[in-house]
């Protein structure tokens, strides 16, 4: 690489800009699908169709985040996908990499490029003029190639977090829902089956199950039909979540009360759409709460309200990650947290919160025409069926660990994060050297 620094030139000369080929589509119009729906800062649905195919950055169009620079402003699409009019569509023109003008315009200066008091804008005409550094076309890809073997590394640790959390979620399903082990211990011994679980059964009946007694024998051979629950496995407690658990709800604060700090707010943009932990939705806080109020890590946290327009936030479930950043983490008003009197209820709680049933009746007492506002009581008085206390164990047992690598995937994410960070600006200017940043990139990964 030369040792010079890389010379500047406006965006315009380096890309082709597709923003005519996009299509909004209202939310109420879109068909399920499998193909991504972006918008200004990433996915925000999955539709039955397409109109991209091939690999394309996505520059932010508008948004505060376009200041706040939470998340990258530019992305990489790649594959068949939908996009609405909030982000500009590029690719590379004249032989210059898609991938590395993507890394660049996340390093570029683009304020003075921004428009809008009330909502921040970049205009056609303004991101044609964007100063981006420009390499010779052998130097981008190599950088492409270096910072995206990081992005490689940080997607496969996502993926297999998914992949954990998946696994957890499935045997709470088959434990606590479907209660195949009770099904299974049911016809065994040639008890009844109630009708509602006949249908599974006979699936059961089908399957070759391995041989783990041990567990199996924690659970009962028989149902009972309760009140408010129908039919539960014998034994286990008809309860509310209020009856093991205490609900918390998070504090209120004004704008001028966040500043920089050691304490922060976990807040609605500590949720992802659909549920889990964000790292990135935190608002330093510097204002008073209660004791009862701060969270650690391994929290239980529901989101208690969402823009109507989206719906798929309000009720979600979040388990708390530690953040070395901060001495205190503070839920906002609009979470609550749900603290077990037990511990090993935690991990079953978690995985109740991620149900159908209880997004269903989280959806059921929700009120309000603009923002959606999750009643106090909804998830205190949501019904359960709590299993043994030798069960609870046994299931944290198996989940915990999975639960630990998760964590130890989102540090390394963290680190790796990091690493990228810092290279990023030094590759794009030509302060560091190829060979130098894939020396630090081989010993990280």
């Amino acid at each position: 690489m030369a040792s010079e620094l890389f010379e500047l030139r406006p965006l315009e000369e380096l890309v082709a800009i597709h923003d005519a080929d996009r299509k909004p589509v209202k939310k109420g119009d879109r068909k399920e699908g499998v193909y991504p729906y972006y918008g200004a800062s990433g996915i925000t649905d999955y539709v039955d169709d397409f109109i991209f195919d091939g690999d394309y950055v996505l520059l932010s169009e508008d948004g505060d985040n376009l200041r706040t620079r939470n998340t990258p402003i530019a992305f990489m699409a790649r594959g068949k996908f939908w996009v609405n009019n909030h982000a500009h569509i590029l690719k590379g023109k004249n032989g210059n990499n898609t991938d590395f003008i993507c890394y660049a315009l996340q390093v570029a200066d683009v304020n003075s490029y921004i428009s809008g008091s009330t909502r921040p804008k970049i205009t056609q005409r303004d991101m044609k003029n964007i100063p981006v550094y420009c390499p010779p076309l052998k130097e981008q890809k190599a950088i492409a190639h270096i910072l995206g073997s990081l992005d490689d590394k940080i997607e496969l640790n996502r993926q297999m977090n998914e992949t954990l959390e998946a696994m957890a979620q499935a045997l709470f399903k088959s434990w606590f829902v479907d209660f195949d082990p009770v099904i299974d211990n049911a016809l065994a011994a040639g008890n009844a089956i109630p009708d509602e679980l006949l249908e599974r059964a006979e699936q059961r009946k089908g399957i070759k199950k391995k041989d783990n007694t041990e567990i199996q024998n924690l659970f009962p051979n028989e149902f009972e039909l309760t009140e408010e629950m129908g039919w539960i496995p014998k034994g286990w407690q008809e309860l509310q979540i209020k009856d093991i658990a205490k609900v918390v709800k998070g504090k209120s604060y004004k704008s001028s009360e966040l500043a920089e700090s050691q304490t922060a707010l976990v807040t609605l943009k500590s949720f992802k759409r659909g549920g889990g932990y964000r790292l990135d939705g935190l608002k330093e806080y510097t204002g008073k709460y209660k004791e009862e109020q701060e969270v650690k890590a391994g929290d239980l946290v529901v989101a208690y309200t969402d823009v109507t327009q989206a719906a798929d936030l309000i009720g979600k479930p979040a388990m708390v990650i530690d953040d070395i950043r901060y001495k205190h983490l503070v839920i906002s008003l609009d979470v609550a947290v749900v603290r077990p009197e037990i511990d090993s209820q935690k991990y079953y709680l978690y995985g109740l919160a991620q149900t159908e049933a209880f997004q269903s009746h989280n959806y059921s007492h929700s009120t309000g025409t603009t923002v959606l506002h999750l009643s106090k009581n909804a998830v205190p008085n949501y019904y359960l069926c709590l299993p043994s206390e030798n069960l609870l164990h046994g299931f944290t047992k198996i989940v915990e660990p999975l639960f630990t690598s998760v964590n130890n995937n989102i540090g390394e994410i963290r680190n790796l994060e990091k690493l990228r960070d810092t290279l990023l600006p030094k590759l794009m200017s030509g302060e560091l050297h190829i060979a130098d940043a894939a020396a630090l990139i081989d010993e990280a990964i």
